[in-house]
């Protein structure tokens, strides 16, 4: 996309979220199945109002399944997941609606306090909410009052995810599929500070009342050798250490170590 935005003097081109690709991916996937017709070019209205043109990828049709790409582009941010397939297959279903799943290279989550329940695939709900949205418009488009099933897969997300906090967050077997907004803005800051509300509610969730908080990997460091202190329940803050301040007080944490 050649959408771009000025931070610190330069000129930093916009990408679009992995939510953002399986939407579309589905979208596309939905027509092709419900027309019976090749499309190799998808549109999408994203949450924050850009509207992307994007090119549909190994596209594989039957007559039960079609199954198709988006190729993540996220502009000048330095993202893992850039460059990745994210596949949406989309076939009828006896079950009511449009129901939306995770397949390979998408993760499972295992601990609570994340955006999907224990056991759900890792499609958070601002996609899963587009995804709907935009396979229902298809439906309505071609007066379908079936049920489809859509299944996000990412076939590289596995090895992608150790590159993430996914690990770290009890995301097991892949990627995530994020995105607020549907648009990914280079160096973000909010993308940082979304991370540190994840692991404050998962530790939340887990039922400790108070939270130990290090800037960075020395003071993680420093915490283990000190005092024997499991990293697996701290929370690196960077230099948002006000706002981590703000969020363990909004999640109701009564204690907290810096």
């Amino acid at each position: 996309m050649e959408e771009y935005l000025v931070k610190d003097g330069k000129r930093l081109r916009l990408g679009y979220t992995t939510g953002s690709c399986a939407a579309a991916a589905a979208k596309a996937a939905a027509w092709m199945l419900l027309t019976d017709r090749k499309k190799e070019t998808i549109r999408l209205q994203t949450p924050k109002g850009i509207e992307l043109n994007l090119d549909v990828l190994d596209i594989q049709r039957s007559a039960d399944e079609v199954r198709c790409a988006i190729r993540k582009d996220g502009g000048d941010d330095p993202d893992v997941t850039r460059g990745t397939l994210i596949f949406a297959a989309v076939k009828k279903s006896a079950t009511p609606g449009v129901t939306i799943d995770g397949g390979e290279g998408v993760g499972r989550v295992t601990k609570p306090g994340l955006d999907q329940p224990v056991g759900n695939a890792a499609i958070n709900h601002v996609p899963r909410e587009m995804i709907a949205k935009e396979v229902l418009e298809v439906c309505d488009l071609m007066d379908y009052k079936g049920n489809l099933q859509v299944i996000i897969s990412v076939p590289e997300g596995e090895t992608i995810a150790k590159q993430t906090f996914n690990p770290r967050l009890g995301i097991v077997g892949g990627i995530s599929i994020l995105g607020t907004s549907g648009i990914v803005e280079p160096m973000s800051n909010q993308a940082l500070l979304d991370t540190i509300r994840v692991e404050l509610n998962q530790r939340r969730a887990e039922g400790f009342d108070y939270i130990a908080v290090a800037p960075g990997n020395y003071g993680l460091d420093f915490m283990k050798k000190a005092y024997g202190y499991d990293l697996d329940k701290s929370v690196k803050c960077s230099n948002f250490i006000g706002a981590t301040i703000d969020m363990a007080v909004e999640c109701g944490f009564t204690r907290m170590l810096l």
